[in-house]
């Protein structure tokens, strides 16, 4: 996967782009991590800015949408590609001006980017 397409949707889920996610549940391929606080699109970098509640202390987690693997609209779910150890090992995120520091966005695209592929559910 080339390293700019952790920052925009599969090509499956090019219709979800737009389309306001926030408050929809997020979860990982081992379990729920939270639910979308809101998303943002900066400097090319789309992502997801994710309330993980008391699991990680009340902590927020940035996501880019490349990880993104399917969305309910019905259920008003995320699903993610990852595992819910990955997205807490991710660079940590603590204020909001980083949504907008490419520095910031460059190094959580990378860690994302090197974590092993999955398959997808049909196989």
């Amino acid at each position: 996967m080339p390293i700019d397409s952790i920052w925009s949707y599969a090509p499956d889920l090019e219709h979800v782009q737009g389309q306001d996610l926030t408050d929809y549940t997020v979860v990982a391929s081992d379990g729920t991590i939270g639910h979308v606080d809101r998303q943002a699109d900066h400097h090319g970098m789309r992502h997801l800015v994710v309330d993980t509640g008391v699991w990680v202390f009340g902590r927020s987690l940035l996501v880019p949408v490349g990880v993104v693997t399917d969305v309910h609209a019905g259920e008003r779910q995320v699903t993610l590609s990852c595992t819910r150890a990955e997205v807490k090992e991710a660079p940590r995120f603590r204020t909001d001006s980083e949504t907008m520091d490419p520095a910031y966005l460059t190094a959580v695209g990378d860690y994302y980017h090197r974590l092993p592929p999955r398959e997808s559910p049909t196989g």
